[in-house]
């Protein structure tokens, strides 16, 4: 109920009235009233005022299921939005979803993560009230050996999010991070379970630094938060919910050449390699060049010194910048 409730305070530009709500949701005003209890108890700003009903004036910078359903119009291509306080991690639970025959395509949100993971095991913390751990378990209809491009549909929705919601200019380290001003502010791991020609799910965890004030000492110089770029905080379910809408989008486009065609070029423009020298860096052999962009199959195309173009596929090779991360 709690749902419904903030989206009638949302779409109403001044005073819902409890006799309203209490048509609308079929519920007794004392059921509406203690609602109202529960979400100031919350955090909630709520006016009520006698003949005239109830305004919503703030909200707490959460992201309950309820908080970021209240804002959409639907889940779209999503079947049913999971929000956890706790947890190890998403991915883990989106994967023993899976695992256990749950067929539905899942978002799983969570407040606090416990044993988050990054690419190659790294661990990614998320204190309570601070990040966006999130994860999607989803059952593309494709061939396994392109759902590896998820990921690069995934940036390019965190990407359009983050520049939308705090106008900071986020752009894409290739594969799956997500970088302001050469520091990393998201990644993004994949994982999948699937047979030679067909996909049980796939499951796309993304892992957003959004209000975090300080790093361990080991990854400080790497990491950064939207906070500490923008020097302001951030609606944290604004950002979820422009994630869900701008994934939709582009996952939709995705389907229907299960490559990056249609989205190439506006990738490229976000890339923050693209035009500049990099480093491909293979267990202990490296090579130097300049990144020329991707191409629609998400390979990331590297002109050698040699003149020749190198075809560089995600995996256990990483691409940095001849000085650094990037």
């Amino acid at each position: 109920m709690k749902t419904q409730i903030l989206k009638m305070l949302r779409m109403c530009k001044s005073y819902v009235s409890g006799q309203e709500m209490c048509e609308e949701l079929g519920v007794s005003r004392t059921a509406i009233w203690k609602c109202m209890h529960q979400l100031k108890e919350e955090g909630y700003t709520i006016e009520a005022i006698s003949n005239k009903g109830y305004c919503l004036m703030g909200s707490p910078n959460t992201i309950t299921d309820y908080e970021v359903k209240s804002r959409l119009l639907s889940l779209g291509i999503i079947d049913e939005l999971l929000y956890y306080e706790e947890i190890d991690s998403t991915n883990n639970k989106a994967k023993q979803l899976g695992n256990e025959g749950d067929q539905r395509q899942l978002l799983l949100l969570a407040d606090v993560q416990t044993a988050g993971r990054g690419r190659r095991g790294r661990s990614w913390s998320n204190p309570k009230g601070t990040n966006i751990a999130m994860s999607y378990k989803l059952h593309p209809e494709i061939a396994p050996q392109n759902a590896s491009r998820i990921t690069l549909v995934a940036a390019l929705a965190l990407v359009e999010t983050i520049r939308q919601v705090t106008g900071l200019e986020a752009k894409i380290k290739w594969p799956n991070d997500i970088v302001i001003n050469g520091h990393k502010v998201c990644g993004i791991l994949t994982e999948m379970s699937s047979e030679s020609d067909f996909i049980h799910y796939v499951v796309v965890g993304i892992g957003i630094n959004v209000n975090g004030e300080e790093f361990p000492e080991e990854i400080k110089e790497i990491a950064t938060s939207l906070f500490l770029q923008g020097e302001e905080k951030v609606d944290r379910a604004a950002i979820v919910v422009g994630v869900i809408k701008a994934f939709e989008k582009y996952y939709k486009l995705f389907l229907e050449t299960e490559d990056l065609t249609s989205m190439m070029d506006q990738y490229n423009s976000f890339l923050v390699h693209n035009g500049h020298q990099v480093k491909i860096i293979n267990g202990t052999d490296t090579l130097d060049g300049v990144a020329e962009g991707i191409n629609k199959k998400g390979s990331l195309l590297v002109r050698l010194s040699d003149g020749t173009l190198k075809e560089v596929i995600s995996g256990e090779v990483s691409v940095r910048g001849i000085y650094g991360y990037v």
